[in-house]
């Protein structure tokens, strides 16, 4: 039987909070979902995020988080970071930077599913080795027979994102993208049978520029003044990825884009 695994993509600050701990369960419950895979670096007020934060997401129903280049932007998360097992950072950090490379949930079957993440070097303005050999670094540190992995490419190059997914098919289940907040319509599984996606989308409102306030984001770029980039509070929508896992061999038998959204006549 196949393991169903849920990718949800970036949590931006609390309409994305809101909306996942609304949506998650329903959608677990529905597709009778495995494993939840959630990146979590922007849930606090947009960049960042906090232990309090970081326990709400789990209870709303995460099993694994991702992070991103805003991973240290919030300093009292990093004892979370150093000691719990199912959250990481960007594998291609500097050595010796907090927290772990990658993370192993035990589903209740006992069958295991890895996750890690890695940073673009494309426009992204942070310190980060090259994404492809901390990939074969970390896939050699994962045990042998923990077959389903799962890899969070956090770049703004989208060229980064499916050349990763290029390297990998066949050595990992699932690879998706994220950061750039748009969800993308080239979900495929490829021919090595590795469910891969450019972009999940964000967790937060559309009703916006990327999750920040549209009169902000547009006031700035016209008159040249910089502005602070309030997170908006419209839209707000949980956006990811559902795919179907093969745990003998860690292929991906399918993936589909996922989109939750409160109906407005919903209570």
């Amino acid at each position: 039987m196949a393991i169903k695994v849920l990718c949800i993509g970036d949590v931006v600050g609390s309409p994305g909070r809101r909306v996942l701990t609304e949506g998650l369960g329903r959608v677990v419950k529905e597709h009778d979902v495995d494993c939840v895979v959630v990146n979590a670096e922007n849930a606090a007020n947009g960049s960042g995020l906090t232990p309090d934060i970081h326990d709400k997401i789990v209870r709303a129903g995460a099993h694994l988080l991702t992070m991103g280049d805003h991973v240290y932007r919030r300093r009292e998360i990093f004892p979370i970071l150093e000691t719990n097992e199912f959250i990481v950072r960007p594998a291609n950090l500097p050595h010796g930077a907090p927290g772990r490379e990658f993370a192993i949930y035990t589903l209740p079957s006992g069958q295991r599913v890895a996750a890690f993440c890695l940073l673009g070097r494309m426009f992204m303005n942070v310190l980060a080795e090259c994404p492809y050999r901390a990939a074969d670094r970390v896939l050699k540190a994962i045990p042998d027979d923990v077959k389903m992995i799962i890899v969070d490419m956090h770049a703004e190059a989208t060229s980064e994102k499916i050349a990763l997914g290029w390297h990998l098919d066949g050595r990992v289940s699932i690879v998706f993208g994220t950061h750039t907040h748009i969800p993308t319509a080239d979900e495929r599984v490829l021919p090595k049978g590795t469910a891969y996606i450019t972009d999940l989308g964000m967790t937060g409102p559309y009703d916006s520029v990327l999750g920040r306030r549209k009169d902000r984001v547009l006031g700035s770029l016209i008159s040249g003044v910089p502005s602070k980039f309030d997170v908006a509070t419209d839209d707000a929508r949980m956006c990811g990825i559902l795919a179907e896992v093969e745990p003998a061999t860690g292929f991906a038998r399918s993936i589909e884009r996922v989109c939750y959204r409160k109906a407005t006549n919903d209570s």
